[in-house]
């Protein structure tokens, strides 16, 4: 979702009332977690894994990191980005990919090389990887590159080679992921510019352009030749159309290409004659789906309701809520199918042979975690396991890895968001994270080959969720947090500062703006930070403040985050006045 004014859930005042609950370890689709393996050997990398495997935190501190790939010699490839997802802060010196290698076989990396083009030659780096014939091969801005290793080296030494350019930038996906097969095809994915290709991006009402002419460079998936330099991108090299956003690629052991796809926003906030909140946070699933040449999976027509296990008809192209599923019949469904808004951010088919047998063959997805599901609680922030057989699911999914986020499973506090997941020749599973920097290695020590699939335990400490129980003091509507401290707006009211704050953090009306502007108000990918006292939208005036809370921002500045009006919840005249004196008075406290 886009909509900048968002919070996850409406219990966000029991999270406050008590930072840190203990829960206990629990499972996913009713399955009960074996009891826990002995101590993992060099301490605790700050996240909980099925019983039987442990992490090591490989590397730290890398930038913003997005996909990696492992050489047969263990020497981990990584790509990182930057920009304005990531509020246009200050990467690391030197170029934007990275060589890191254990030497030492200890589980973390003692060689940790930056090569690439960095800031000073105009990158901003990006997120594919690849490894073949010798070379490593990266995304860079519009770009595919290759750097051919020469012997002994960890970190190519020559200039690179552009073996594809033209790429499009900007819209809602930029980013372009790839993989490379045996025989050298190259897959990119190209991510749609909009949310559902509204004349408006994600504004209410706003029908579907017929026909989406988006798809003739967008929402899909582009072949290339990764041995042949100067390609230029064009609508020639489709491969696949009606993905909204790929990302994720892995081929299982029988040559099938599977990709991740993140599934569309916005169903409540754009069309509420059609969907409710809790609909909308629900709706729809994120997919993995077996690319097929030439093969439609629907975007921007449809939509994977994961409840009636069908495409369904999108409201912008003439849907119902649901009821019709219309040309949707004819568009290829997903073979797996997981929770709305987690962001599906990688996928590894895991064909090593290092994990017990039930894990053999099926995919791991990176979750990088949901910052749409406002004003109920976020969800993602993981790794999930669905096993697989060909080429279909086989099974439930269970999560596999948890905890990344911390205390705060909230797009602008997340501790870590998983992003990138590869194997390694001994059958390590790597794990990246585009926050904090960090890389975690997962190996198996639970000495049994035929060990059953179980999830991991609930992190010990986490934020409170709307099933937590009450504190013994009860609730109060402004518990922990200092509204009562704020200044107060000229002509506004302390009832109408209280009321403003429980409506941004969706304990009141449906409000969905800490989604986008963070829980604190700090700001998040997508959305810019309130308190600081910068005002990138309005003049700061409280007037102002309140037209754009009413209007909506169809075209922000900086940032990707499209606001419909009133956030796309139901404010009333007095409810926009009090969001409006609310967000006044957290930007206003900084000065």
């Amino acid at each position: 979702m886009k909509s900048c004014l968002a919070h996850p859930g409406r219990s966000s005042a029991i999270a406050a009332a008590a930072t840190a609950i203990v829960l206990a370890a629990g499972a996913l689709h009713g399955q009960t977690a074996a009891p826990a393996a002995a101590a993992c050997p060099g301490g605790d990398a700050g996240i909980t894994l099925s019983p039987g495997f442990c992490a090591t935190v490989f590397a730290d501190n890398l930038g913003h990191v997005r996909h990696m790939v492992v050489t047969a010699d263990g020497t981990v490839y990584a790509n990182t980005w930057s920009g304005r997802y990531y509020h246009n802060d200050t990467p690391p010196p030197g170029g934007f990919l990275l060589a890191l290698k254990d030497s030492g076989g200890t589980g973390h990396a003692d060689i940790v090389k930056r090569f690439g083009e960095g800031v000073s030659d105009g990158a901003a780096g990006g997120t594919g990887i690849a490894f073949y014939k010798n070379a490593i091969f990266a995304e860079v801005n519009d770009r595919i590159v290759r750097y051919a290793l020469r012997a002994g080296e960890i970190a190519p030494s020559g200039k690179p080679e552009t073996i594809l350019s033209g790429m499009p930038l900007g819209g809602d996906h930029p980013m372009h992921p790839f993989v490379i097969d045996a025989k050298g095809n190259l897959f990119v994915d190209l991510g749609s510019a909009t949310n559902s290709c509204q004349s408006e991006n994600r504004m209410q009402d706003s029908a579907g352009i017929k026909p989406c002419t988006e798809l003739e460079t967008r929402a899909g998936t582009w072949r290339y030749d990764a041995n042949k330099t100067g390609q230029t991108f064009s609508p020639a090299g489709r491969f696949a159309t009606g993905l909204r956003n790929g990302e994720g690629f892995a081929f299982d052991a029988g040559g099938r290409l599977f990709a991740t796809q993140h599934g569309r926003d916005q169903l409540s906030q754009n069309w509420p004659k059609f969907y409710t909140v809790d609909q909308g946070v629900d709706l729809p699933a994120e997919e993995l789906v077996q690319l097929r040449e030439g093969g439609d999976y629907g975007w921007p027509e449809c939509y994977y309701d994961q409840n009636q296990k069908k495409l369904v008809l999108a409201p912008e192209y003439g849907g119902d809520g649901g009821k019709t599923a219309g040309i949707c019949a004819e568009k290829l469904p997903p073979v797996a199918a997981f929770p709305g808004h987690w962001a599906p951010n990688d996928l590894l088919i895991y064909n090593g042979t290092q994990f017990p047998e039930p894990y053999r063959g099926g995919a791991f997805v990176a979750f990088h975690g949901s910052w749409n599901r406002a004003p109920l609680a976020q969800g993602g922030y993981n790794i999930v396991f669905q096993p697989m057989a060909d080429g279909k699911a086989s099974g439930s999914y269970i999560v596999f890895a948890d905890g990344f986020a911390g205390a705060h499973e909230d797009p602008g506090r997340a501790a870590f968001r998983p992003t990138g997941l590869a194997m390694g020749p001994d059958g390590a599973l790597y794990i990246s994270d585009d926050v904090h920097g960090r890389i975690w290695r997962v190996t198996y020590r639970g000495g049994n080959a035929a060990a059953q699939l179980a999830p991991a335990p609930h992190p010990v400490v986490a934020a409170a969720s709307p099933n937590s129980p009450l504190p013994p003091e009860g609730m109060h509507p402004d518990a922990g947090r200092q509204t009562a401290a704020l200044p107060l707006p000229p002509g506004a009211t302390r009832e109408q500062l209280v009321l403003g704050d429980r409506i941004f953090h969706g304990e009141a009306r449906d409000g969905t703006c800490s989604g986008c502007h963070g829980s604190d108000a700090g700001g998040t990918s997508v959305g810019p930070p309130l308190n600081n006292g910068i005002w990138v939208q309005s003049d700061g005036s409280l007037p102002s403040i309140a037209h754009i809370v009413d209007a909506g921002v169809s075209h922000p500045r900086n940032y990707t985050g499209v606001m419909p009006p009133k956030g796309g919840a139901q404010l009333s005249d007095a409810d926009v006045a009090a969001v409006a004196a609310y967000v006044w008075a957290v930007g206003h406290a900084a000065n």
